[in-house]
């Protein structure tokens, strides 16, 4: 193990959660309607496949973009060569009006400050290498992201110090819980270099508030910290209330960046095509900041991380044309609010309720009557029943760092309307088997007996994160 580095031979790459576990037993046994009619279904990617027959559509119509044509002549030569790090301006140009568009042009981005990456895991992994290093910290509210475990700490050095939200007020921030989190950060030792949210919320699907931006905002000029805006679902905002981008709160203040540069120099955002037009596999990330300084050397360090030139020659197109996009943004959203209403409605057949949301591909499911006792070791318990007795792939609310256990995030856009059904069916029917006080008389399989050592160790983590 001498031979190789810490960074290999530690474990704070984050892999050892429930939320990768659980993608890993799906694997072994996915369920296929003809092949594997009892095999676990995925619920716990979230990833957008309900307008794929849209894009399918336009690829049709426009068969020189996708053949890597100008004007009926292949330009395939020039777009192997092509290796400028910067981008292609056409492709740049149509990102940053994409994203006005999906903001209701409320705000406007300049290509000459958004940085292309291989997506938003090099987006904010890249910004946290420009922000932050060894001995700093992040604060990010409680549920996130499982992965920014490994995403924002693993090869940089930096912290992550949760600012700890609660269903008492539907995990909004505070002022408190700020506050807070700074003190913890200080009793560690840490240096705190910024705030970084999800903007509308994974796992939450909601999105914050006008007072929470505003918040932000005050507490960042106070700190004089930064501010990273994960907007990756930012169109997928299918009811009310609106979305808000933060750029648009510094506008409403009438920070103009002329008169407020220290305020623009400290906030960025970090944009995706992975969930807004369902694209992860085309690694299509960005980051917008109007530091002049993050930018040169997010750029510098974007080349560990390209956008192929065929890939933007292609969404330079689709994303160009205008007619498109207004279609897409507004059959998308319909799609998501019709599949999320489905999966709410069927769950409260079943006596499980929601967290209100009005974005993204999932649902915050509150299954806090299900377990067998307050704790995290019952949600653990309750986790394993549904992926081995139901056959449900679902993420337990530990592995997005919530403070109270029984909540879980469920995903609904990326399974057909049958699958979903059938998999509201199924866990209507795990309910209806659980005891009166709620607690499920587990038929404890071989399957479930045999897992996985790390299981264990993983109920012990989230048993130490009660204690603390």
């Amino acid at each position: 193990m001498g031979l190789l580095s810490t960074k290999v031979t530690c474990n704070s790459h984050g892999q050892d959660s429930s939320y990768f576990l659980g993608w890993q037993e799906y694997e072994k046994n996915p369920y296929d309607r003809v092949m594997n009619p009892e095999g676990i279904i995925q619920m716990g990617l979230a990833e957008n496949q309900l307008s794929f027959d849209l894009l399918e559509s336009w690829l049709d119509k426009n068969p020189d973009a996708a053949g890597f044509k100008s004007a009926g002549k292949s330009i395939f030569r020039e777009l192997a060569l092509f290796q400028d790090y910067h981008g292609l301006p056409a492709f740049k140009n149509a990102l940053v009006d994409f994203m006005a568009e999906i903001r209701g042009n409320a705000v406007t981005f300049d290509p000459d400050h958004i940085v292309l990456t291989a997506g938003s895991t090099s987006a904010n992994e890249t910004l946290v290498f420009c922000l932050g290093e060894q001995g700093d910290a992040f604060l990010i509210p409680t549920p996130y992201y499982p992965a920014f475990d490994r995403d924002l700490k693993w090869r940089t050095g930096v912290e992550i110090v949760p600012i700890q939200c609660s269903s008492s007020n539907n995990f909004q921030i505070t002022e408190s819980a700020l506050r807070e989190a700074c003190e913890e950060a200080k009793k560690r030792n840490l240096r705190v270099k910024g705030v970084l949210v999800t903007n509308p919320s994974n796992p939450l699907g909601t999105t914050l508030s006008r007072d929470e931006l505003n918040l932000l905002i005050d507490f960042i000029n106070e700190k004089n910290i930064h501010l990273i805006s994960d907007e990756i679902y930012s169109g997928t905002v299918f009811s009310s209330p609106s979305f808000i981008s933060v750029m648009e709160i510094l506008e409403e203040r009438n920070y103009h960046k002329d008169s407020h540069p220290d305020v623009w120099d400290r906030v960025h955002v970090v944009y995706s095509l992975s969930k807004d037009l369902g694209l992860p596999g085309f690694r299509v990330g960005a980051i917008y900041s109007e530091n002049n300084t993050v930018v040169a050397a997010a750029t510098k360090m974007s080349s560990f991380g390209l956008v192929s030139s065929q890939t933007q020659y292609l969404l330079s197109a689709l994303l160009g044309d205008k007619k498109f996009t207004k279609k897409y943004i507004s059959k998308n959203q319909k799609r998501l609010k019709r599949r999320q209403n489905m999966l709410v409605s069927g769950l409260q057949k079943a006596g499980i309720n929601c967290l209100n949301s009005n974005a993204g591909l999932f649902c915050w499911v509150d299954m806090r009557h299900l377990l067998q006792s307050n704790t995290f070791d019952a949600e653990m318990e309750l986790w394993k029943q549904i992926v081995y007795e139901v056959r449900l792939n679902i993420s337990p609310g530990s592995s997005f760092h919530c403070t109270e256990p029984g909540w879980f995030r469920v995903c609904f856009a990326n399974l057909s309307q049958d699958t979903l059904n059938l998999a509201i069916k199924r866990l209507k029917s795990f309910v209806a088997e659980s005891s009166p006080s709620g607690a499920h008389h587990s038929r404890e399989s071989s399957k479930t007996r045999s897992l996985t050592n790390w299981v264990f160790r993983l109920s012990s983590r989230v048993r130490e994160q009660e204690e603390r």
